[in-house]
């Protein structure tokens, strides 16, 4: 019967663990490829405290480090030494933030959506080119159908061509490439809120490995005492056989009872090593590099937080929802850029240089136009492109909405998961005294000759199921308040904050909304600078060294042509 019901549970928790796999190995793909900023949602799967006599720990770290998610890895820093690395919660959070391959891919993301951004500004930005050619020519005029003029040779040359020269283009009035460039503005925004959602993802993926390193250090403990325990029992009940108190059965009994518990010690000692494994891989740790955790994560009080204090949070700093809401805005821009294209457009081009037989024998020439395009018919094209962005804009408008609505269920689940977890630890507490005190009373009812040890053995049993509960349970509260954090916001403070049970979540809320308006700030000054440089072009003439030099040589060229 107990080994059905550790099948049972073995199953499930790595059902628990392909969930988050799948949760977290889809918005990465879908960030790392690009197109639509990636909604780096990532929840881990609730613990399973439900009371049960299965000794199984929850596999949910190794089941997701096993995958291909970029946050179950990371880029290995320095050489591995022979000694264990102590390392706290802190400690690990500060490496899987600096070395975790998640935000590492994310950052590379933002990159990209600067390029493109900067690319879309050069279409406002003005054209310098230089050219330089010096040429030896022959024409026959007679191959062009030029034959029998009077007074003119045939074939005219060899002669020489020098031509120095500088050629300017600039958009004086073009909407379309305004429209673009906020629209990248609002691509580069939406990837900077990416990246800082990895790292809150991060923070979520290496506390969640912690805590069930902790969880499974404090089963090997328990396991060990039950193997100490297991093995008195045993060897009480074979002095008492060979002294004829009790029967053979008796300590047969207990030795079936020891075994039992010395493989789960095996058991977990493995699963605490390999989840330790996991961890140094997120964190970077060195391959073979040996650690000690340092923190034990005890049960602390929550701080204290309302479900509608959360929920406020949470629409005003999760960082994919900014990164959506961003999106949505540049979606909006790209479709005005496409409705724009309907309109007159007005360059300028010019150029000056010399030309001649030879540089030494040269003289300045030039040209200036200012050309207005006035789109008559297009075949369709901009009507198309309208249609194409009106269909992603409501795409990214319902994927938000249902982002909005997810974030809401987030909170309201991890609340329940919370208040749930925290009546199981208190039950589990009760449950462990009661364990204790059936055992002791067993084992001196045994000791008395009153009884066999069949209720030593069970007692035992009820002790370890009472402890794996209140393992399970506590690491199950503990997880509740990681996920929370993570669903409320800025996980880098908020886990930090419910992992000491202070009470800094609105001071914490202060700084997030901070954080929220330098990006936002940072997005609109380059918005305006990019409309500054489309729509005063006398403004840029007078910041831009490269368009004094073409005015100053326009205005030597005619002035030596006069």
């Amino acid at each position: 019967m107990r080994l059905h019901m550790d099948g049972n549970r073995v199953l499930r928790r790595a059902w628990l663990g392909v969930a988050v796999f799948l949760t977290l190995a889809g918005p990465v793909r879908a960030q790392v490829a690009g197109g639509a900023p990636a909604n780096l949602k990532l929840q881990l799967a609730r613990q399973d405290a439900s009371p049960t006599g299965g000794m199984q720990p929850q596999q949910m770290g190794q089941t997701a480090a096993s995958g291909g998610s970029p946050f179950f890895g990371s880029v290995p820093q320095g050489t591995a030494i022979g000694e264990e690395l102590p390392i706290s919660l802190a400690e690990a959070i500060a490496g899987g933030l600096r070395y975790n391959l998640g935000p590492l891919l994310a950052d590379q993301g933002g990159r990209a959506a600067r390029g493109a951004h900067l690319i879309a500004l050069s279409r406002l930005l003005p054209n310098i080119v230089t050219r330089t050619t010096e040429s030896s020519q022959q024409i026959n005029l007679a191959a062009l159908g030029f034959t029998g003029l009077p007074g003119i040779a045939p074939i005219i040359g060899p002669f020489g061509v020098a031509d120095a020269r500088v050629h300017v283009s600039q958009s004086i009035l073009d909407l379309p490439s305004i429209r673009s460039t906020r629209a990248a503005s609002q691509d580069v925004k939406a990837a900077d809120y990416s990246s800082l959602d990895a790292r809150d993802a991060v923070v979520l993926v290496v506390t969640s490995l912690y805590l069930q390193a902790v969880a499974d250090a404090s089963r090997v403990d328990a396991a060990g005492a039950q193997v100490a325990t297991a093995e008195a029992a045993y060897k009480q009940a074979l002095d008492f056989k060979q002294q004829g108190l009790v029967p053979a059965i008796d300590a047969l009994r207990a030795q079936v009872e020891l075994q039992a518990q010395q493989q789960r010690l095996i058991f977990f000692r493995n699963e605490f090593e390999k989840q330790k494994l996991s961890l140094s891989r997120a964190i970077g740790l060195p391959d073979g590099q040996p650690v000690r955790l340092t923190d034990t994560v005890p049960f602390a009080p929550m701080p204290s937080l309302t479900l509608e204090q959360a929920l406020s949070q949470a629409y005003g700093s999760r960082r994919d929802y900014q990164s959506a809401a961003a999106s949505v805005r540049a979606v909006e821009l790209m479709r005005k850029a496409a409705q724009a294209e309907r309109l007159p457009s007005l360059q300028f081009y010019g150029d000056y240089g010399i030309i001649g037989q030879n540089f030494a024998n040269s003289h300045g020439t030039y040209s200036a136009a200012v050309s207005l395009n006035i789109p008559i018919f297009q075949g369709g094209r901009v009507r198309g492109e309208v249609l194409e962005d009106d269909a992603l804009l409501e795409q990214r408008r319902a994927q938000l909405a249902d982002l909005r609505g997810r974030i809401g269920f987030e909170v309201r689940t991890a609340f329940l998961d919370l208040n749930a977890a925290n009546e199981q630890v208190q039950v589990a507490r009760s449950a462990q005294d009661l364990a204790q005190q059936q055992l002791r009373q067993a084992q001196d009812r045994f000791a008395a000759g009153v009884t066999n040890n069949l209720e030593v053995i069970q007692s035992q049993e009820a002790v370890a199921t009472a402890n794996e509960n209140y393992i399970s349970s506590l690491h199950a509260y503990n997880a509740a308040k990681a996920t929370l954090g993570r669903a409320i916001g800025d996980a880098e403070k908020t886990i930090s904050v419910f992992s000491s049970g202070g009470d800094a979540i609105m001071e914490d809320r202060v700084k997030s909304k901070e954080g929220k308006i330098q990006i936002d700030r940072q997005v609109d000054q380059e918005e305006t600078q990019s409309e500054q440089a489309a729509m005063q072009p006398r403004s840029w003439l007078r910041r831009s060294p490269g368009a004094k030099l073409m005015i100053l040589m326009l205005v030597a060229g005619l002035a030596r042509l006069s």
